[in-house]
């Protein structure tokens, strides 16, 4: 095992963008490619917005928001507030330094540049050294069938507070799209070190990665393990809808669940010391540590568990 090589990150927004960090912490920054979840991807107010790229854009160059947990720091409001007085739809808030981003990224899609190109010159302008892949540059959308009917991601997620139940999720334009040449071309690199499932929620902020023809297969044929980290500590969600999610769906909830979720491709488990016991119900290696990232440092030690457990697992 090449305990230098590349590291490839899955990622939502942020959950995953926190342990996306550490990595990025303690890896040389060009050995780690981060692939973001782009299903939430949505067109608001007449501007492209990708909710979770720029999640990990702002953590992953120090200029995520601490306070809101999303967004920009130091963020203003002129716009919201000028826009409420207009009668506007404010019940997605976009900060005057987060509206530059959406602008300019609906200007040159708009010119015909593929949201990888886009995302790869905001990154430099970030001063961001490792790579960061939208999971496609085709459109995937997340829908969910709730008992108030079908809804678009963020109309759940934001606009009614994730209040809905939900019966079924579908990810419209996955079975098209094809996954980033570069995401599957580091898949396949023979020195790959290890792939990363980060702490994201697996139905809304992975699966609809996996749900793109090839991905699934790649992550099965990959010679590096796969290592997932649960988003679950001791039957609760650390952050959003995880846990709701999992009841209304019909699943337990609990960390070994999120694993057998990913059981076709995973070779590794981390889990949190709160789940010990989880072993018994999995047919895969779990290993325990603290996944929760309050800290830097939690994140930069839970970043070193992960590979540190994958080195051993192909040693």
């Amino acid at each position: 095992m090449n305990k230098t090589g590349p590291v490839v990150a899955l990622s939502g927004g942020v959950g995953g963008a926190k342990l996306a960090l550490g990595l990025y912490r303690i890896l040389p920054p060009h050995t780690l490619t981060v692939v973001a979840n782009t299903g939430d991807d949505f067109e608001h107010l007449g501007l492209s917005i990708s909710p979770d790229i720029d999640t990990l854009l702002y953590t992953l160059s120090g200029q995520d928001n601490p306070e809101l947990g999303w967004g920009r720091r130091a963020e203003t409001w002129t716009f919201m507030a000028a826009l409420d007085k207009l009668g506007g739809e404010t019940w997605f808030r976009l900060g005057d330094g987060d509206l530059a981003t959406h602008v300019e990224r609906t200007r040159r899609l708009a010119a015909g540049e593929p949201l990888s190109v886009v995302t790869e010159e905001f990154c430099r302008r970030f001063g961001i050294a490792a790579k960061l892949l939208p999971m496609s540059d085709q459109n995937v959308r997340t829908r969910l069938e709730t008992d108030r009917g079908r809804l678009d991601f963020q109309d759940y997620f934001v606009r009614l507070r994730c209040e809905p139940a939900v019966r079924r999720l579908e990810f419209a334009g996955s079975e098209a799209a094809r996954p980033h040449p570069d995401f599957i071309a580091a898949l396949a690199d023979p020195d790959l070190r290890a792939v990363v499932v980060c702490p994201s929620n697996p139905f809304i902020s992975i699966d609809p990665i996996l749900a793109i023809t090839g991905v699934r297969a790649a992550l099965q044929a990959c010679r590096a393990p796969v290592v997932a980290v649960s988003p679950i500590i001791g039957g609760k969600a650390v952050k959003g809808p995880t846990a709701k999610m999992m009841e209304e769906l019909g699943l337990p909830v609990g960390a070994a669940a999120v694993a057998r979720h990913y059981s076709d491709f995973l070779d590794l488990y981390v889990a949190d010391e709160a789940d010990r016991g989880a072993e018994a119900r999995l047919d895969l290696p779990v290993v325990f540590a603290s996944t929760l990232m309050v800290t830097i440092e939690d994140r930069e030690a839970l970043a070193r568990a992960v590979l540190d457990a994958a080195d051993r697992i192909r040693a």
